[in-house]
């Protein structure tokens, strides 16, 4: 598989994240059947732009926790009614997208 069907196969199941719900990078990972490549998911994520619109704000690590450094994130997830544990972390039980 090259990069470029790899990038489209993450974000292909990224798409797939219904608003108010999230996964989890490792969730991603296992469903593109790389379940050992959680990282990988995220460095795609990561250039995702480059390949289109995705709603990438819906990934989270498996604690449920937002990318550092990316504000925008728990704004984006707020408006679409995502329960929230703290300012970091997103609530799994209440939002983990049952794919």
């Amino acid at each position: 598989m090259s990069d470029t069907d790899l990038a489209y196969a993450i974000l292909s199941v990224v798409e797939e994240v219904p608003a108010g719900k999230v996964a989890t990078y490792g969730q991603i990972a296992r469903l593109i059947g790389r379940p050992k490549n959680a990282r990988l998911v995220g460095q795609i994520l990561h250039r995702s732009q480059l390949y289109g619109e995705y709603p990438c704000h819906r990934i989270v690590n498996h604690n449920g926790r937002l990318v550092p450094g990316w504000e925008e994130q728990a704004d984006l997830l707020a408006a679409e009614g995502v329960v929230m544990k703290d300012p970091f972390h997103v609530d799994l039980k209440a939002c983990l997208w049952d794919e």
